[in-house]
């Protein structure tokens, strides 16, 4: 067993996301193991750009309320215990509510030799945004 220190939090860069979002690192995997562990917390309004996993990603929201959205205009609203699956290579975006924080655990899998397992895409535009809250099921 180990027990690690908290990782220092870090503003996510702007190029990645819109609006404020802050991440701590929870875990990063040493061979045989990739599997990636953050804490995302998105302030109202915030959210990711467009981007897609090559092996899937894993949300666990653990407080507040948010959207998560895939390129077929499907839209789902989440809540602290909720969990969502993104399949690899499914172009989707998350973030919390116009009105509402919105934090998660972000699990997914490096790629072998370091390569990065995110491809990062254009912004989602505010329209479509603000119209995502309308759509969500």
């Amino acid at each position: 067993m180990e027990l690690r220190p908290v990782n220092p939090t870090v503003k996510t860069p702007a190029r990645n996301f819109t609006g404020d979002v802050y991440l701590t690192p929870v875990y990063n995997g040493v061979e045989p193991s990739r599997m990636t562990v953050a804490l995302v917390r998105f302030t109202p309004g915030a959210r990711t750009h467009w981007h897609s996993h090559a092996v899937g990603q894993t949300l666990h929201v653990t407080e507040g309320v948010g959207l998560v959205g895939t390129r077929d205009g499907t839209v789902v609203r989440v809540r602290a215990g909720d969990t969502v699956v993104c399949p690899p290579g499914e172009e989707h975006w998350h973030g919390a509510t116009e009105n509402t924080f919105m934090s998660h655990l972000a699990m997914l899998e490096a790629l072998p030799g370091g390569q990065d397992p995110t491809t990062w895409l254009e912004p989602l535009p505010d329209e479509q945004y603000r119209a995502a809250h309308q759509r969500d099921t």
